[in-house]
C-alpha cells in the first residue's frame, strides 16, 4: 500500500469529516435541536438514523443540500415520534457553514500549497452553505466544486467527472484525500483514482473489496506520504 505513478497536478478533498469536524459540529447541532423537543433523545442514536435518510435523499431526482438536510431532519424526528419545524432546519443548515476545521488542516493545507500542489474540494453541499467552511481554510483553497454545480452527490460519477472537467485534468494527474468511505472511497474503487484515506477513528471502514493507495489518520501525514513518493 504506497502512493505512486506521476505527481498529481491537483489535490481533491472531500471536506465534512476530512478538512472539517463534521461529526462534532452535527452533534452539536442535533442536541441543540433535541433539547427543544421536551424528549431525552441521544444523538448518537438520533444521527445514524438522520444520516441513513440522508443518503437516501443524495440520489435523483437532485435536491439542494439545504433541501436533502431538512427533509432527512424532518424524517428522523417523524422516526422518533417528533415534530420537526422550519426552525429546525435553519439552525441545522446554518451551523454547517460554522463547523471549524480539524487543528491541523490549515497548516497542512499551507505546506501543500507551498510543495506547488493546486487544492480543490468536492463536497455534497451547496455553494452558500460551504462558503463559511472554506472561509476558515486560510485561503488555501484554489477551487470548490459542489452538488450544486455538478447536480449530482458522491459516490455518482457525475460529480467527480464534472470535477476533473472543471479543473481539465484527467483521474491519472490527481490524488483525493477523504474520510468518507462510503462516499468517496466507492467511488475511488469504481472510477479507478487515487486516494488517500484519512482514518479519523469513525469506524467507519472502506469498502472490502476495496484498499485505500494510503491510510492518514490526521491531515498531516499526508506531506509525508508525498515526500516518500517523490513528490515533494
Amino acid at each position: 500500500m504506497a502512493l505512486n505513478g506521476p505527481r498529481p497536478t491537483w489535490l481533491t478533498f472531500d471536506c465534512y469529516g476530512t478538512l472539517i469536524q463534521w461529526d462534532e459540529g452535527l452533534m452539536a447541532a442535533m442536541e441543540t435541536i433535541l433539547s427543544r423537543k421536551g424528549r431525552k433523545i441521544e444523538a448518537e442514536e438520533f444521527i445514524p438514523v438522520y444520516d441513513r435518510h440522508e443518503h437516501q435523499l443524495e440520489h435523483k431526482p437532485h435536491l439542494s443540500f439545504a433541501d436533502v438536510t431538512a427533509k432527512a431532519l424532518q424524517l428522523a424526528m417523524r422516526d422518533f415520534s417528533l415534530e420537526a419545524d422550519a426552525g429546525d432546519a435553519e439552525l441545522l443548515t446554518s451551523s454547517i457553514g460554522r463547523m471549524p476545521p480539524f487543528p491541523e488542516v490549515v497548516a497542512t493545507l499551507r505546506k501543500l500549497k507551498q510543495a506547488g500542489f493546486k487544492l480543490a474540494i468536492i463536497s455534497n453541499t451547496d455553494d452558500a452553505i460551504i462558503a463559511g467552511n472554506v472561509a476558515q481554510l486560510g485561503g488555501a483553497i484554489d477551487r470548490v466544486i459542489t452538488a450544486q454545480q455538478a447536480q449530482a452527490y458522491k459516490p455518482s460519477r457525475q460529480i467527480f467527472e464534472h470535477a476533473w472537467r472543471t479543473l481539465g485534468v484527467t483521474r491519472e494527474e490527481l490524488v483525493h484525500i477523504c474520510a468518507s468511505p462510503h462516499l468517496d472511497l466507492t467511488a475511488a474503487r469504481d472510477l479507478g483514482f487515487r486516494a488517500v484515506w484519512v482514518d479519523r477513528g469513525t469506524g467507519r471502514r472502506p469498502p472490502a473489496d476495496y484498499e485505500p493507495d494510503a491510510i492518514a489518520h490526521g491531515l498531516d501525514d499526508v506531506p509525508g506520504f508525498f515526500q516518500k513518493a517523490g513528490w515533494v
